[in-house]
């Protein structure tokens, strides 16, 4: 299995004897040895995840690098944060995946009234089984835990991806922004209850739900 590394916090380092991995088209920054790229259809596998994001228009292409030595990944000096799946699934938004091990299987799943309030689509992207994956944020990446004692709130521009055993649900709010009349403030934010973990970053991507 490909081993994941973080150099500095903007530039993921993989090695590899013969392995692959699955990254964000255009990441790799550079890489020693022998590598071959191989472009994937579809931010998916399989015929679902073609379809659902050419319905909906999201442009998320996939390639698989395969070879002999160390590749260096890295995309708008974004912060990189390391998630070890043990046969659980990660939720991530498309626009903050870099890459994972290429034996995780990766799909899409319906969010609804969450990717239409971020203005990503109405899909977000899955990745499953046993193995490493690598998410960007826009700073550093804050984990924060959830459990059947303290459910969390999280706005919608916040969120970069989830996992664990978690429930979603929607609800009409107001931010601090709004609330002084600077705009800009949600109209929806995403409950999340159960057991699990949801990483969040400290800069709000645009959505189209402010001032709704």
């Amino acid at each position: 299995m490909a081993m994941f590394r973080l150099q500095g916090s903007k530039v993921l380092a993989v090695d590899m004897t013969q392995d692959a991995v699955k990254a964000k088209n255009g990441s790799m920054v550079a890489y020693d040895g022998e590598m071959a790229f191989k472009k994937l259809s579809g931010g998916g596998e399989g015929i679902r995840g073609m379809v659902t994001r050419r319905i909906t228009g999201e442009q998320m292409t996939v390639m698989e690098v395969r070879g002999q030595g160390t590749c260096w990944f890295a995309d708008r000096a974004s912060e990189i944060t390391l998630v070890g799946l043990q046969g659980d699934t990660l939720y991530v938004e498309s626009s903050n995946f870099l890459a994972a091990d290429a034996g995780l299987r990766t799909g899409t799943s319906f969010t609804g009234t969450r990717g239409a309030s971020q203005g990503n689509g109405l899909f977000t992207t899955t990745i499953e089984g046993h193995g490493q994956a690598a998410i960007m944020s826009d700073g550093p990446a804050v984990v924060l835990r959830v459990s059947a004692q303290y459910p969390l709130t999280v706005d919608p521009g916040a969120y970069v991806a989830h996992q664990g055993n978690l429930r979603q649900s929607f609800q009409s709010g107001v931010t601090f922004r709004t609330l002084f009349g600077e705009g800009g403030g949600e109209a929806f934010q995403i409950r999340f209850e159960g057991d699990g973990l949801v990483y969040v970053q400290p800069s709000e991507r645009n959505t189209i739900a402010g001032d709704v």
